[in-house]
């Protein structure tokens, strides 16, 4: 895609001026890193604070009473018992049981509702423009689904997050991990949660597009915080354990299969309440009754080369096992690691498997993610 067809994002013009190398990323030009380089821009995110302009991203709201329990006929986790001021994580499956996108839902306090309607949801750059489609289609006669692009979103992230934008506004200290809620920031009125993809502690910062720049930079002045691209985004979340959509989730893999099982609650599975009554229901519920075939595991090197997406794996005899989705060298971890799906008898703790790397085998560990610790405020 030429340079001149590429969206941009309010912070732009901010992202020039400050060195970043640009590249083309879901339609937009994005940040991929700045002068200091990805390295310096994980340690900063996992010692002190980082900013990133995740403004890519899709912001909507749903409008209507009965926006929850028209909402759960799309997803298979619980928003009809959300609590106001609480966020939950999410994923639009299709008919086969695969994942459509994944999402951030927010049951809106009422202070926030003429702003943010009912529900907040964030979703994926790459995916917004089909799950509008979606939600308008198979809910839009339920609830009002409106697109917010007026909107810009900010994401602060580290262990000194907190300090740094408690400058700003005292108050969002007291929001603890999965909850959010308006706040003044910097002239700005802004929705904040205490949610990220990290693994760090840290803020979600919904923006008016006009005060996103002037936001930016009070944050940047704070002497904990420094700027971020998708470079050291990408190796955080890796870390973390977190899927990156259309590489370690997509329309083929299952929630069960991509270990997300934890976010189905009770109520929507086999005896639950509300159960079913979701796209994929009876292959996720098979599933979550043992029949998934596969399941998505952390891989440690033991050796120091890295391991890049779309490397195979295999078995001690050399039979295919499966593929990386996701891999580095891990700059906290200090090792290489990745992500892949194993059938179910070789994803064991400890089992051993091999990585084909320029026609070399290299043996990896099958490992417990996260790789490194999540530093969340619960």
């Amino acid at each position: 895609m030429a340079d001149a067809a590429l969206l941009q994002t309010p912070l732009h013009a901010l992202h020039l001026r400050l060195g970043a190398r640009m590249v083309p990323f879901a339609g937009y030009s994005m940040p991929v890193q700045y002068p200091a380089g990805v390295i310096a821009e994980h340690r900063q995110c996992r010692e002190h604070a980082a900013l990133f302009d995740v403004s890519h991203m899709g912001q909507l709201r749903l409008v209507g009473a009965d926006a929850a329990a028209a909402l759960e006929t799309l997803v298979p986790v619980d928003v009809v018992d959300l609590a106001p001021g609480r966020q939950r994580y999410a994923f639009f499956t299709n008919a086969s049981g695969g994942l459509l996108d994944d999402l951030m839902i927010v049951r809106t306090p009422a202070a926030a509702q003429a702003t943010f309607g009912d529900l907040f949801l964030v979703v994926n750059a790459g995916c917004k423009d089909a799950d509008t489609r979606h939600l308008s289609t198979q809910i839009g006669h339920r609830c009002q689904v409106l697109p917010m692009p007026e909107r810009a979103l900010l994401a602060l992230q580290g262990p000194q997050a907190a300090v740094a934008l408690a400058r700003l506004n005292r108050d969002v200290a007291d929001l603890v991990f999965m909850s959010g809620g308006p706040f003044d920031l910097a002239g700005a009125r802004c929705f904040v949660t205490r949610s990220g993809y990290t693994g760090e502690d840290g803020y979600e910062i919904s923006v008016p597009a006009q005060d996103a720049v002037a936001l930016a930079e009070a944050l940047l002045a704070q002497p904990e915080v420094g700027p971020a691209g998708l470079g050291a985004r990408d190796t955080l979340r890796l870390e973390a354990g977190l899927c990156l959509y259309g590489h370690d989730i997509g329309e083929t893999t299952s929630p069960v299969e991509a270990g997300l099982s934890w976010a189905i609650q009770k109520v929507r599975r086999p005896g639950g309440a509300r159960a079913g009554g979701y796209p994929g229901a009876e292959v996720i519920e098979s599933h979550l009754a043992g029949a998934a075939p596969s399941k998505r595991v952390g891989l440690l090197g033991l050796e120091r080369v890295p391991v890049r997406e779309g490397t195979t794996i295999v078995d001690a005899a050399g039979r295919k096992l499966g593929t990386v989705t996701s891999g580095t060298l891990a700059p906290s971890v200090n090792q290489p690691i990745a992500m892949a799906y194993l059938p179910r008898d070789h994803a064991l703790p400890q089992h051993e498997v091999y990585a084909e790397v320029r026609g070399k085998r290299l043996p990896m560990r099958v490992v417990p993610m996260p790789f490194h610790p999540h530093q969340y405020k619960r």
